[in-house]
């Protein structure tokens, strides 16, 4: 199934791409700008959605399926049937708005869900599972050595993906406050080693950055997801196996107290909520250096 969504997002970008241009050329060239009109109804708005993700990368979260841009898209099909029952040889519009319609509707409600189970390895209650990472000094560090005090985890996708970047810019600009609370901030991925040295250098922040050296550590917590990378994007030195965007709260001890395993990764848990979750379980200590 992974896989299959692997390819799905790859092909349905270029095919939206390559609609939303053509139903644009069309309307430039005086084609009926009912008809093409809906055909762009359907697939420019979660474009500029997207586009607007990947360029900025300054947002961590979005509703779940877009109810908005779901709206739109109906009506974009209402508007290219209405011309086509005004000229039923003209079939193309309505049938690239019903693609981009369908195509739309597998991202919002088949592609972005994970379809996450139970996870008994993260139980609350229970002692982190043992793993090792890599640290940006090329050291192997045991997860015992990181349950020195409270600690936030957070594993991630890697830099390709523009909702992790907006999750980490929002925790880093919440540096002041948890180094207060003495809290130990690991954020992980299983991404090219570089990338994340380059990541840590981007951020001018005392958090550890490691890397999940042929994602291990992800294995061994139950949050591995194979073939979760999209179709393409190995070319860039990324593996094929990804992370399920999880975020663990331990205490000292290594016990676990929350965790947020989302099963859509547009959803991420504010941070503001990190720091609800530290101080209802007491787990705020003397500053840390």
């Amino acid at each position: 199934m992974n896989f299959l969504k692997s390819m799905y997002i790859s092909n349905y970008m270029m095919l939206a791409m390559g609609i939303m241009s053509h139903g644009g050329w069309m309307i430039y060239h005086g084609a009926n700008p009912v008809a093409w009109g809906g055909v762009l109804l359907t697939v420019a708005p979660i474009m500029m959605v997207i586009g607007r993700l990947m360029m900025f990368k300054n947002v961590a979260r979005t509703s779940h399926h877009f109810p908005l841009l779901s709206l739109q898209g109906v009506i974009g099909v209402g508007l290219a049937s209405w011309a086509w029952m005004q000229n039923p040889t003209d079939t193309l519009p309505l049938t690239l708005a019903m693609t981009g319609l369908v195509g739309f509707l597998f991202y919002a409600y088949w592609y972005s869900s994970f379809g996450r189970k139970m996870n008994t390895k993260l139980k609350i209650g229970t002692i982190l599972p043992p793993f090792k990472l890599l640290d940006v000094n090329d050291g192997v560090v045991q997860s015992s050595q990181l349950i020195d005090r409270p600690i936030i985890m957070i594993f991630f996708r890697g830099n390709w993906c523009p909702l992790c970047m907006a999750q980490i810019k929002e925790i880093t600009k919440k540096y002041s406050e948890i180094n207060k609370m003495g809290v130990r901030v690991a954020l992980i991925s299983p991404q090219p080693h570089k990338n994340t040295i380059a990541l840590s250098k981007k951020f001018n922040v005392k958090f550890k950055f490691f890397t999940d050296v042929k994602n291990e550590a992800a294995q061994a917590l139950g949050i591995a997801l194979p073939n979760g990378l999209p179709f393409g994007m190995n070319m860039m030195g990324y593996d094929t196996e990804t992370v399920l965007p999880t975020v663990i709260i331990a205490d000292a001890m290594g016990k676990i107290v929350w965790t947020h395993e989302t099963d859509n990764y547009r959803v991420r848990p504010e941070p503001e909520l990190f720091l609800d979750i530290l101080r209802k379980n007491n787990l705020v200590t003397a500053a840390a250096s």
